[in-house]
């Protein structure tokens, strides 16, 4: 779950990070007031769930509280692209009116889980407010990374290594408690990502998270319903809304051929396959390993209720997930739903026969493949057909 950078500051400054003032407006008068109370030159940020704003325009300074309104009227209620939105961008619903503040540096601070190591790892580096994935990949040397011990936490000995890679020699103490802030909000509301690009040093020496990103980790949120709370649904698929109600995993993607698969491996080597015979994937939808019939059936209603798909690849490994149960879910919603779209289906493992048999005697005009390499030609065919 993602929140609004408005959001995570005000969690951060719960947590002693230090952010610039800044107040949250809906619309434009709202924003000019917001200027005034801030008095001096602002900045009004776009509040999406998404990077790259300042690129795309979403993030502009203002001289005079007129000057932020203007700049409000021209955000609010318009579609904002950025290289994370999509062609169709986010609607704009909100502003952020902050003070500017004087920049001697900018430095870029975030901790993520490193799944290989088992471990958070702290990651920090010089080359603040740029990209950081294009750091990554030119400049490798550029990210310092400190592996940080569950139960032990942050050491002094690693902000000293930290404090000399980013030329903070003389500012250790203001790291230290910046960075021991930054991961006691990644523990505590139990994240998987809290990011600060840029993190600024101001002339005279002080840290600031000028920006913040946090993304919470979905399976904690019943451990935090005041976190859960904050959870703009504006910002989300609607289809993706209605696949979290029914316990499954939904990402809509700009393809035009529907996928059904258990397990997030399988997914992925789906949508591989489907490009490689030419096509487009639609969405990635996993349906899991203890799917019922009724799951099923609702996961099929998710796939057809997107007007891209003109055609579905169901793709089953069964194990705790049987065949059997799998084909009576898709004839229940085909049936119900009076199908018009293609389907190509291919399973194996647990009940496969009884699944087929299903299938075949349900008297639906469905394809049954033998593998991926057969399934994959088929329905990108039969979606250039439709």
């Amino acid at each position: 779950m993602k929140l609004h950078e408005f959001q995570a500051k005000q969690i951060f400054a719960r947590s002693q990070v230090p952010v610039p003032r800044g107040e949250v407006a809906e619309s434009a008068g709202a924003a000019e007031r917001a200027a005034r109370v801030l008095a001096g030159e602002v900045v009004v940020k776009a509040q999406i769930h998404a990077g790259g704003r300042g690129k795309a325009g979403g993030i502009k300074k203002a001289r005079t509280p007129e000057e932020a309104r203007a700049h409000a009227e021209a955000l609010l209620g318009k579609p904002l692209v950025t290289t994370q939105t999509g062609r169709a961008g986010r609607i704009v619903r909100r502003v952020l009116v902050e003070e500017t503040l004087p920049i001697a540096r900018e430095l870029y601070l975030g901790i993520i889980v490193d799944r290989a190591l088992a471990q958070p790892v702290l990651m920090a580096s010089a080359a603040g407010g740029m990209d950081i994935e294009e750091v990554a990949r030119t400049q490798p040397e550029a990210i310092l990374k400190e592996a940080i011990t569950p139960g032990m936490g942050l050491q002094s000995y690693q902000v000293r290594k930290l404090a000399y890679g980013l030329g903070l020699a003389d500012s250790q103490a203001a790291l230290g408690l910046l960075l021991g802030a930054l991961y006691c909000v990644f523990t505590e509301c139990d994240a998987s990502l809290v990011e600060v690009n840029p993190c600024i040093v101001t002339p005279d020496g002080r840290l600031i998270a000028l920006d913040a990103k946090i993304d919470l980790d979905d399976n904690a949120l019943y451990r935090h319903p005041e976190l859960a709370a904050l959870r703009d649904l504006s910002e989300e698929e609607p289809l993706e809304i209605e696949a979290s109600k029914q316990r499954l995993s939904y990402i809509k993607l700009d393809g035009n051929v529907g996928c059904m698969v258990n397990g997030a491996g399988l997914a992925m080597s789906t949508m591989d396959i489907i490009q490689l015979a030419g096509g487009q994937p639609a969405n990635f939808l996993d349906v899991g390993g203890g799917a019922s019939a009724e799951q099923i059936r609702e996961a099929f209603k998710i796939l057809v209720a997107d007007k891209n798909v003109r055609a579905v690849l169901i793709n089953i490994f069964g194990g705790i997930l049987r065949c059997d149960r799998l084909a009576t879910g898709v004839v229940e919603a085909a049936r119900e739903l009076r199908l018009t779209v293609p389907v190509v289906i291919r399973m194996e493992g647990t009940n496969v026969e009884e699944g087929r048999k299903i299938l075949r005697q349900s008297g639906l005009n469905f394809s049954v493949a033998v593998d991926m390499k057969d399934a994959a030609p088929k329905v990108v065919a039969l979606a250039k057909q439709k």
